[in-house]
């Protein structure tokens, strides 16, 4: 007498799949996939969009930071001292030729933007400037070299994406703050410095704006 496994039998009532039952499944399985791949598409496509307004927002940051940076360090001793205009307006002649009045004030050690020629030099002179099509750039010289009254000043792309610098005046008489496109003249005809800066950063459909504060010398060194 022969004994079988147990496994040898089928179980009482078992059948196997259909042609219709493994279609219907089919159709399913694919249904399941091709919502979970649009999931995915879309999802990739909201974070490449999200990464682009995040980097761009940190490039807007990490240039007003190095311009708040630069700008307290000309406010500082010993390149200032109390009462004086270390951020001021100067007839600056860029290396297209035209002479403009641009906001210019002065760097002792420099600044780890620049990239000389040959060996760097202090008492570095920079002047702001925004060109249409080009951006926000750092005009600089050192009054130590030979050619400093003659020659234009280098030139130094801060961002491409920045696309209008204005300026804010307060008027204390009438305790309100004003924006000028220009800078605003006094009853003598003399350009005047601001006591901010707007910076407009274009990227994409993206604009953003931000605000700094041109600050006043110091008669001591910053507390970090």
């Amino acid at each position: 007498m022969s004994l079988r496994p147990p496994f040898h039998r089928r179980a009482a009532g078992a059948r196997g799949f259909t042609l219709i039952e493994m279609v219907v499944a089919l159709a399913l399985v694919s249904l399941v996939l091709i919502a979970m791949n649009t999931f995915v598409f879309s999802m990739t496509e909201l974070w490449g969009k999200n990464t682009d307004v995040r980097l761009f927002e940190r490039h807007v940051r990490a240039v007003t930071r190095f311009l708040n940076h630069e700008l307290r360090a000309a406010t500082f001793p010993p390149a200032a001292v109390a009462n004086s205009t270390p951020v001021g307006v100067q007839e600056i002649r860029p290396q297209s030729g035209m002479t403009e009045k641009l906001l210019t004030f002065e760097l002792p050690a420099g600044s780890r933007l620049l990239v000389w020629p040959e060996r760097p030099l202090p008492e570095v002179v920079c002047s702001l400037q925004v060109r249409r099509g080009e951006g926000l750039l750092l005009l600089w010289h050192s009054r130590l070299e030979r050619d400093f009254e003659t020659d234009s000043p280098r030139e130094t792309l801060i961002t491409p994406l920045v696309s209008e610098m204005t300026y804010d005046y307060y008027d204390a008489d009438l305790s309100r703050w004003t924006t000028e496109t220009a800078l605003k003249l006094d009853n003598q005809g003399e350009a005047m410095a601001p006591q901010r800066l707007r910076l407009k950063f274009t990227y994409q459909g993206l604009t953003r704006e931000t605000v700094i504060m041109i600050p006043t010398p110091s008669a001591t060194l910053p507390v970090f």
